[in-house]
């Protein structure tokens, strides 16, 4: 396993993140124990989680995700050999967001914030985490496959500089180690950057989709990493699993996550189809799994921080975990880029 430098923090995460947003939903406990087992074993030690997980999000299954990581470490008592982060459910004005979560009101206030953080810490039956994320931003945005910019005027936001307040308060109690963003904005992290300067929490990262069907972080973020050491946390690596091409030609495999759910077309657009065909005949080409040369792609970015996996089997986070031994060379990376212009950013 390779390590990197978490923001500006003395800590060191692995380059390959486990993403655990199926615990609970298509996974069970046992199968979450056996990933986290199998996970540090191979030298990760970054645990991401979410007080909204798993997902699809529902108030049936909201906290099992933590819960079972929380069971995890009551057994193995391995706490201190894992870096643990979780995320902080953000309002929910967008239908597509839970609104069974505090009644929807989930804004980044102190009532909010303290209620989410003593709900996860005993879920994960912990007293802290080393990273703790806003899961997205109070404010409307044009996150989650949106384009244009919305330009709404909401009734009612909280200032980056109050919750920011709260963060600090959760530092300085010890619940929290490191604070970060998620889903965020150019905007929103420079913001954010901004108050660090007069003496909040300085965000230590951020979490954004990032693939080779979607790379709009690079054009306003990415060099935020350069100048000022937030590295990204990529989540959706694999978008959804399509870049490993099981969903070519309209195949719908037993249990998958698009044959399960029918949330996620941004990932199954005509457009993000046919650049996946295109990225696994590359593959191919050269020898290459398709799952490895899409992750190993993200690897070798200079900006990327964590490569955040999931899976639902071990044989997945297997192969997973094994695209850090993949180095892409010139001829792939050339193919990379001419099948980006031609299909650039399909699946926002």
């Amino acid at each position: 396993m390779k390590y990197r430098k978490l923001g500006r923090t003395d800590l060191e995460v692995s380059l390959i993140g486990l993403g655990t947003m199926t615990w609970g939903e298509q996974n069970t406990e046992a199968e979450a124990h056996a990933q986290l087992d199998y996970a540090l074993e191979h030298g990760v030690n970054l645990i991401d989680a979410a007080e909204m997980y798993p997902v699809p999000p529902k108030a049936e299954t909201q906290g099992r995700t933590e819960a079972y990581i929380g069971t995890w470490l009551a057994k193995s008592g391995r706490r201190k050999d894992i870096v643990l982060a979780s995320k902080v459910a953000g309002p929910a004005r967008d239908p597509k967001r839970p609104g069974h979560i505090r009644d929807g009101k989930t804004f980044l206030d102190r009532k909010n914030l303290t209620a989410a953080l003593d709900a996860s810490l005993k879920r994960l039956q912990t007293d802290y985490l080393d990273l703790y994320q806003l899961h997205w931003p109070d404010r409307t945005t044009n996150t989650f496959g949106q384009l244009a910019y919305p330009w709404v005027d909401d009734d009612h936001t909280v200032p980056i500089a109050e919750t920011l307040e709260v963060l600090q308060d959760f530092v300085r109690a010890g619940k929290v180690r490191h604070v970060g963003v998620s889903n965020e904005t150019p905007w929103g992290l420079g913001q954010f950057l901004k108050h660090a300067e007069a003496g909040l929490p300085r965000v230590a990262s951020i979490q954004n989709p990032y693939s080779l069907l979607n790379r709009i972080y690079e054009i306003g973020l990415a060099e935020f990493a350069h100048r000022e050491q937030v590295g990204l946390l990529a989540y959706s690596p694999l978008a959804m699993g399509v870049l490993a091409g099981k969903y070519l030609d309209g195949a719908r495999p037993e249990k998958a996550r698009l044959t399960l759910f029918t949330r996620f077309t941004r990932y199954s657009n005509p457009q993000a189809d046919a650049a996946t065909r295109h990225y696994v005949a590359l593959a191919r080409e050269h020898g290459l799994s398709p799952a490895q040369m899409a992750l190993a792609w993200i690897n070798q970015c200079p900006f990327v921080t964590s490569n955040l996996i999931g899976a639902t089997t071990l044989e997945q986070l297997k192969e997973n975990i094994d695209s850090v031994a993949v180095t892409l060379d010139e001829d792939v990376l050339a193919g990379i880029e001419a099948i980006h212009q031609r299909h650039p950013n399909p699946a926002p």
